[in-house]
C-alpha cells in the first residue's frame, strides 16, 4: 500500500489526542486513576464500569454528564445495551465510546480554564477547531506524527470532534514515539508513559469485555500498546523494540482483516514465549461459523506476513 497517502485515524489515534491531558497537569491537579486514564484513551463498549469512570472523571471536574459534547448512543457491548433496556433506561452520553476521551477533554479545559469563573461557559463547544481544548489536542497531534496538519483533509470524527487525515508512515512514528519517548518534548514523553503504564494495568477500561485491544494487553501488558480506529485502522507502540506500527484496510472493517493483521504483525515482531505466541497465533488464524455452528470459512494471516 502507499504509506505515504493521508488517511483518517479516527479513534485509533487517541492516546495522541490524551497527551495533553498529562503533559498540562491536570491528571495531576485532578488525581486521575489509572482506570480513567486509560478510558482517556478508549474506545470502550459502554459496559457499566466505563460509565460510571467517565462520571467519576467529570466530577472531578466539576461538572456532570450534560458537559459532554459527543453525542448518546447504545453501547457498544450488547449485555450492556440489553440491561439499559431491560431497566427502561436510554442511553446516555456517558455510554457513547468515545465518552473517557471527552472526559480528558473537560479534564483538560478544567486545567486551561485556571479556576476562573464560568467553568460551563468556557467548556461549550470544546469540540471545535478553533477551542483552546481542541488547538491543545491538535498540537500535540502533529507534534506527535511531525506531520503538518494544515496541509492536509479535515472532517468531523463521530464524536463530533475534527480528525485529521495522517500519512500512515507518520501514524507509524507517533506511535514508536509514544513506545520511547525519543522526538517528543519531555511533558509528552512523560504522558506517553504514564498513559501506557495506565493502559497496561487496567486494559478493560481501554476496550472491554472480549475486544481484541482489551485482550492482547491482558495478555502481553506493558509489551504493547494498540488501539483501533474505525474504518480498519489499528495502531501499535512496541516499547521493548522502539517501534510503532500503523495499519489501514481499505475493506473499512475493524473485526477482520484488520485485527488478524495486527495479530499477524505482533507475533511476527515480538519475542514471544510459546504460551504468548499461540495466544497471539489464535488471534491472527480464525475459523468463521454461521449461526448454526458450521464453519463455513477462515480468516488468517499468510505466511509472508508472520
Amino acid at each position: 500500500g502507499d504509506i505515504d497517502r493521508p488517511i483518517f485515524p479516527r479513534s485509533a489515534c487517541k492516546v495522541l489526542q490524551a497527551l495533553p491531558l498529562v503533559a498540562s497537569g491536570a491528571a495531576d491537579a485532578l488525581q486521575l486513576t489509572d482506570e480513567e486514564l486509560a478510558l482517556a484513551c478508549a474506545s470502550h463498549g459502554g459496559e457499566a464500569a466505563h460509565a460510571r469512570t467517565a462520571a467519576a472523571m467529570l466530577a472531578k471536574a466539576g461538572v456532570d454528564l450534560t458537559a459532554l459534547e459527543c453525542g448518546a448512543h447504545w453501547p457498544y457491548n450488547e449485555q450492556a445495551t440489553r440491561t439499559l433496556a431491560h431497566d427502561g433506561q436510554a442511553p446516555s452520553a456517558l455510554h457513547n465510546n468515545c465518552s473517557g476521551k471527552h472526559a480528558g477533554f473537560v479534564c483538560l479545559g478544567c486545567q486551561l480554564h485556571g479556576g476562573r469563573a464560568d467553568l460551563r461557559g468556557f467548556l461549550s463547544g470544546y469540540v471545535k477547531p478553533e477551542h483552546p481544548v481542541m488547538r491543545e489536542v491538535s498540537a500535540a497531534l502533529q507534534a506527535a506524527t511531525g506531520f503538518d496538519l494544515s496541509t492536509s483533509a479535515r472532517g468531523t470524527d463521530g464524536c463530533s470532534i475534527p480528525t485529521h487525515a495522517v500519512p500512515l508512515r507518520h501514524l507509524a512514528l507517533a506511535f514508536a514515539r509514544v513506545a520511547t519517548g525519543q522526538g517528543l518534548s519531555a511533558d509528552h514523553a512523560r504522558a506517553a508513559r504514564r498513559l501506557r503504564q495506565a493502559v497496561a494495568r487496567t486494559p478493560f477500561y481501554v476496550g472491554g469485555t472480549g475486544r481484541f485491544d482489551t485482550r492482547v494487553m491482558e495478555r502481553l501488558g506493558e509489551r504493547v500498546f494498540c488501539k483501533v480506529g474505525a474504518e480498519g485502522v489499528h495502531c501499535a507502540a512496541l516499547p521493548e523494540l522502539g517501534l510503532g506500527v500503523a495499519v489501514k484496510m481499505d475493506d473499512g472493517n475493524n473485526a477482520r482483516a484488520c485485527e488478524v493483521v495486527l495479530a499477524a504483525l505482533l507475533q511476527r515482531l515480538l519475542p514471544l514465549d510459546d504460551a504468548d505466541a499461540g495466544f497471539v497465533h489464535g488471534l491472527s488464524d480464525l475459523t468463521l461459523r454461521n449461526w448454526n455452528g458450521l464453519e463455513v470459512g477462515r480468516l488468517a494471516a499468510a505466511p509472508t506476513l508472520r
